[in-house]
């Protein structure tokens, strides 16, 4: 049975290493957009069992560099296209002035990030590796083209391959000590494995040998070491609470294309007041504290000027509970007499005097979002409301608010960028992430960014606490485990307490990306051996 699937391996092999022309660039971009459902939501992991080995097939019929960087290319298009898709529907808020751009923006994203893809496949083909090495160098390569993705121009970490595995809380484990590029290095080079079933013999023969298996098992043994790490690591791990906070979380659930209507403004308002100074409960929350010490809303939940807006900072302190705080995104501006006008998308702390007693400002922006790159050269405008670019913030801060431990604030996408999500020389004890997930609709976008915030907790070894306009919110601990959530598309609260960060600092959050440089030097120094020993050996025999 084994040799028979063997053979079917091979024979599928032979036939996509021999396509050329179209056909190639199309099966390339249908793997890559199979790939996708081994994404949040969907996590069909099996999918990858077909994508990778089917990459690794078509590159082994590749003869030159150029054709190698195709493939990956379309591979990346179509494994884009089909992740971000919902960049679609935020467009579609506003479908007069924007649809038009809905292919530039889908497409065109994709046609940019695959370039990524596009440089892993032409390692693998400038390496020359052959056997179970060419797995071992797309795995190397396509992690390095994951953090050059991440940090190129602004950096788009959008869903990294390691995310597959937020579907487990014993897997993503491995994060803590390798952050999600250790789990992207492992998906690849494990999905890749079964290809090398489909490889000759040196004497020719499909047969069933120990050169063919050993990769596959000794991928299926790594996958195994890093679940029972994982399950070793959450054996007896507690949740202990901050004493004395108690969370309410609140999710309105307003649809992006009715959120800054001027005549709608003040029923939003009035929603989030209702909302924090309710006596119902989550009924999904067992442990809900009997009184609310704080309250986050989501970005931009106050569609308001704060520093200019005493009315309305009175009605918020008004629900504010006492000695507490309501936590809230919001535009923040210069005032109307400074010259240039700058605006920020912020968080503010307002205490039950109407006093904002904190702020803090986005300093990672969304490209065409929240500012439009080369405005002098480009004849568009941003498609958040306003006609002004927000300005940058200086980075990630510590903040420090009245009973709070100090906590790192995070607005809407800052939370995807690892290891740039705290400040390391001000460390703190918790992360909050308030974002408006609105903009993605009822699609898988949402769902992604969610499994992004997971992957940071387990990294930093810090609780994290998400407000989100229509959802996802949750409370999530410092080992990724979801506390307390409210779904997609809900409207309501989530009254919980606050977890306490881990004693020290994880391995990731102690050295951050040096472990990434560390995993691919170790990997290429294992390649380049495994290559001069297998050249030794054939030297060998042939004297």
């Amino acid at each position: 049975m084994v040799l028979a699937m063997m053979g079917a391996l091979h024979r599928c092999a032979g036939r996509l290493s021999v396509l050329r022309g179209w056909r190639r660039q199309w099966f390339a971009a249908g793997l890559g957009a199979f790939a996708t459902l081994a994404l949040p939501p969907v996590y069909l992991l099996p999918a990858l069992l077909v994508s990778f080995p089917g990459l690794v097939w078509l590159l082994d019929g590749v003869e030159r560099s150029r054709t190698a960087f195709s493939l990956g290319w379309w591979f990346g298009l179509g494994h884009f296209v089909t992740g971000i898709y919902w960049i679609a529907l935020a467009l579609l808020t506003d479908p007069e002035r924007y649809g038009w751009m809905i292919p530039f923006a889908v497409v065109g994203l994709s046609a940019i990030l695959a370039v990524f893809p596009g440089f892993a496949a032409w390692g693998v083909f400038q390496s020359r590796v052959k056997g179970p090495g060419r797995v071992v160098v797309l795995a190397l390569a396509w992690t390095a083209a994951e953090w050059l993705r991440g940090h190129i121009f602004s950096g788009l970490p959008w869903n990294l391959i390691g995310t597959v595995w937020t579907i487990s809380d014993t897997m993503i484990q491995l994060a803590a000590l390798t952050g999600v590029w250790g789990l992207s290095l492992l998906t690849v080079m494990c999905a890749s494995s079964p290809a090398l079933l489909a490889d000759k013999s040196e004497s020719g023969e499909v047969k069933i040998d120990w050169l063919h298996l050993a990769p596959v098992l000794i991928a299926a043994a790594a996958l195994e070491v890093v679940w029972a790490g994982g399950a070793i690591r959450l054996a007896g791990a507690e949740t202990p609470t901050v004493p004395d906070v108690s969370l309410r979380l609140v999710q309105p659930n307003i649809i992006q294309n009715h959120k800054w209507l001027p005549d709608l403004r003040e029923a939003h308002l009035r929603k989030h007041l209702s909302l924090t100074s309710s006596q119902v409960k989550d009924p999904f929350v067992a442990s809900a504290p009997a009184a609310t010490t704080y309250v986050i809303w989501p970005e931009t939940a106050a569609p308001f000027f704060l520093d200019f807006n005493t009315t309305v900072r009175f009605r918020i302190a008004a629900v504010t509970p006492p000695g507490g705080l309501v936590i809230t995104g919001m535009p923040r501006a210069t005032p109307p007499d400074v010259y240039p006008q700058q605006v920020w998308n912020s968080i503010a702390a307002v205490d039950s005097q109407g006093v904002v007693s904190g702020t803090y400002d986005k300093f990672h922006l969304v490209p065409f979002g929240e500012y439009v790159p080369l405005r002098s050269v480009l004849p568009l405008n941003k498609i958040t409301s306003g006609g002004i670019d927000f300005s940058a913030g200086p980075g990630p801060r510590t903040m420090r608010l009245p009973g709070l431990p100090p906590f790192s604030p995070l607005i809407c996408y800052e939370v995807i960028f690892p290891g740039n999500v705290i400040d390391a020389k001000d460390p703190p004890q918790w992360i909050l992430n308030v974002t408006n997930d609105g903009w993605f609709g009822l699609s898988s976008g949402p769902y992604q960014h969610f499994a992004s915030a997971q992957l940071r907790a387990v990294e930093e070894g810090l609780p994290l606490v998400r407000a989100a306009n229509t959802g996802i919110s949750a409370v999530i601990d410092s080992y990724g485990r979801v506390v307390a959530s409210l779904g997609l598309g809900s409207e309501g609260i989530i009254d919980s307490p606050l977890p306490q960060a881990l004693s020290g600092s994880t391995v990731y959050g102690r050295f951050g990306d040096f472990i990434l440089l560390a995993m691919l030097f170790l990997g290429a120094v294992a390649v380049w051996y495994r290559g001069k020993r297998d050249r030794v050996l054939r030297d060998r025999n042939k004297g």
